[in-house]
């Protein structure tokens, strides 16, 4: 696979396939890293308000010199902020934070189903694709009713971000995106680095390929058609997970891989549940 390969959106809009992550990454050491990022050659970025490293973020593509019509850049719209008037001023926040005139994707980050504000919140981000602060929309841990609902409304999300990883492969809700043409992006993409890459199967094919694990699991994400974007904080890890992209599993190592999802894999909370 080439580097930086995109996957058209559902709007006309393209997304680069392979990005970085910064979950769970303190704003200073974020600068850093998606610097780093940067230089070697990723131009898809992913971050969140919630994670607050959006400034840190921003600081580091004011001083790539790289031009902002290359590069991609999501945010997500955390949950207190859910409603229509709030999500208008989350976006503003999160773009003031950033640095930014516009992000190319904006998510609901959680559907909180018993909160029940999610349509009125993708109305908001209607508003705020129609205004161009952010050229595509989409959602993130969704359920599949609230997936419906939201496709119930004729405007269809260009993304879906949710737990993805070989022991969770979420086959159902790929397969419903896919239907509307709805790309599908995987957070968590190496299982958290737990039980997924230490499992056998993905060793041995590992072995054959001169790969490591996180190397098998990131070519394995891109075969099926997920957006990946791994997350690290050491300079040698983030090249080695950019040099996954080199790595050309075969149908059958695929197969093998699809093979290992389990019911009690999920590692987050469940959308379902999740109302905090």
């Amino acid at each position: 696979m080439s580097k930086n390969q995109t996957l058209q959106l559902n709007d006309g809009n393209t997304i680069p396939q392979f990005g970085f992550g910064v979950w769970q990454v303190d704003a200073d050491v974020a600068e850093d890293v998606v610097s780093q990022a940067l230089k070697i050659g990723y131009r898809h970025i992913d971050t969140a308000k919630i994670y607050g490293n959006e400034e840190g973020v921003g600081r580091a593509i004011a001083s790539s010199g790289i031009a902002r019509e290359e590069l991609f850049v999501t945010t997500k719209l955390w949950n207190d902020d859910q409603g229509y008037e709030s999500t208008l001023e989350a976006m503003d926040k999160s773009l003031e934070r950033l640095g930014l005139d516009y992000v190319d994707l904006y998510l609901i980050h959680w559907s909180q189903p018993e909160k029940g504000k999610y349509l009125e919140t993708w109305k908001a981000f209607q508003e705020i694709k129609a205004s161009g602060k952010a050229r595509s929309i989409g959602v993130s841990n969704f359920t599949e009713k609230a997936l419906q609902d939201v496709l119930d409304t004729g405007v269809v999300p260009a993304a879906h971000q949710i737990e993805l990883h070989p022991y969770f492969n979420q086959q159902a809700l790929r397969e419903l995106g896919a239907q509307h043409g709805i790309v599908t992006e995987a957070w968590s993409p190496l299982g958290q680095g737990k039980a997924d890459l230490q499992d056998e199967t993905i060793g041995k094919i590992a072995e054959a390929h001169g790969a490591t694990p996180a190397q098998v699991v990131i070519a394995w994400h891109l075969a099926i058609g997920n957006v990946v974007f791994p997350k690290s904080v050491t300079p040698e890890r983030i090249q080695e997970n950019w040099d996954a992209q080199k790595l050309t599993l075969t149908p059958e190592e695929i197969e093998q891989i699809n093979g290992l999802t389990r019911d009690n894999g999920r590692i987050g909370p469940d959308p379902a549940d999740f109302n905090d």
